[in-house]
């Protein structure tokens, strides 16, 4: 199927069919097949009568100073090709004008992350989380939609929409949808596409890094886990690392039982994220 492009929330809204089931999907665009999967499960969730819009918006209050919003790719036409094929109904792309009002590329009034929008990412990241909150409530309210999707692969960022949705009273489902990995374990991203050939294959490292912490928290806990993690990430020459932790699910700390593992790197000036549930051993 093809979808339609819409600029402008009056356009949205004259396409958009009111009273049926709506769910979206918030991409900065330079859309990849983990982007597709998102939509192909949104479609599935509200069904054939159901409406998939695809949002397409690089948002410059998420982008610290010295970050990559120039840099940071742009494909509309494709973008609209491949929302459509996986499923979607309609593809919005606001200008920025059109989202923080003329003028404008920031809001004064803004979304506050909280104490968990100021570690990890959070840390390493000033503002981030704030620019990134705004811009979904923005968005929440343009496209009214009853579901939101969004990848496990960004998990800090999955914690801090679900927990404002819920905390603010959206009227919204947020269905996380598992990472997407390429055939050597790495995550799908926009910004692989930045790698050399040679970053590339160091970069299947870390997926490998996980795994080890994963296997190792399971067994002696979740110290012994990141030890081992950081042990094979250290072996890898031209490879820096942010941070590897060991969490539990809500971001807090590791204690026995399920836990979640994360990691970011830089690989050369390409900045990688992963993360993957694990279990940690007991006392």
């Amino acid at each position: 199927m093809s979808a339609v492009l819409v600029e402008s929330h009056g356009a949205l809204m004259a396409a958009h069919s009111p009273g049926v089931s709506t769910a979206v999907v918030m991409t900065m665009g330079a859309l990849h097949e983990g982007h597709a999967v998102l939509v192909r499960e949104a479609r599935a969730a509200v069904g054939a009568g159901g409406c998939v819009i695809v949002t397409d918006f690089v948002n410059p209050m998420q982008f610290g100073a010295g970050e990559d919003f120039e840099r940071y790719p742009r494909s509309l036409e494709s973008d609209v090709s491949i929302s459509g094929a996986a499923g979607a109904d309609l593809v919005y792309a606001p200008t920025v004008g059109e989202v923080y009002g003329e003028g404008l590329i920031s809001a004064s009034i803004t979304v506050d992350p909280g104490p968990l929008g100021e570690i990890l990412e959070g840390a390493a990241r000033p503002g981030h989380f704030r620019g990134m909150l705004t811009v979904v409530a923005k968005l929440l309210h343009l496209t009214a939609p009853d579901l939101a999707l969004f990848g496990e692969k960004d998990y800090q960022q999955l914690i801090l929409i679900t927990e404002m949705v819920c905390q603010l009273n959206f009227p919204t489902k947020v269905v996380p949808v598992p990472t997407v990995r390429e055939p050597d374990g790495l995550a799908m991203s926009s910004r692989n596409r930045y790698l050399s050939a040679k970053e590339r294959s160091l970069a299947a490292v870390v997926p490998r890094a996980l795994e080890e912490t994963i296997r190792v928290s399971k067994d002696e806990g979740a110290d012994a886990g990141v030890r081992a993690g950081l042990e094979l990430l250290s072996a890898s020459p031209g490879l820096e690392v942010d941070y590897l932790v060991v969490t539990d699910p809500a971001l807090g700390a590791a204690r026995p039982g399920a836990g979640r593992a994360l990691v970011a790197v830089r690989v050369g000036v390409t900045r990688l994220l992963d993360n993957m549930a694990c279990t940690v051993a007991g006392p």
